[in-house]
């Protein structure tokens, strides 16, 4: 009895660690206009983490690269807002992306 009880809780405790794992690296992105010709993306992930060196796109409408660069140690990226219809691109790496297109960004 005591085997199966032990048996059942490292089960779940092996269930939990990996649903934990499999929460824990959610890319977050959201972009803002400031205002002043530029727009500021802030970015990081679910369980808190820094985003600082995840690199970033932004694309125009026929997804021609307009600028490349990354995120730096405060997890924020800015640009030079571009002329007409843009999406921004967060890439930290395989199913960890997350595309903003620009009429989601305001002021």
């Amino acid at each position: 009895m005591k085997k199966c009880k032990f048996t059942a809780i490292l089960a779940l405790m092996a269930l939990l660690a990996t649903a934990s794992v499999a929460m824990a690296h959610t890319p977050l992105c959201n972009c803002f206009d400031n205002g002043d010709g530029t727009i500021t993306c802030e970015g990081g992930f679910s369980d808190g983490s820094s985003a600082a060196g995840v690199q970033m796109t932004v694309l125009d409408a026929s997804k021609k690269t307009l600028e490349e660069g990354k995120m730096n140690e405060f997890s924020e990226f800015s640009f030079k807002k571009p002329a007409g219809d843009y999406t921004v691109r967060f890439y930290a790496g395989e199913g960890h992306e997350v595309l903003v297109e620009s009429k989601n960004i305001v002021e």
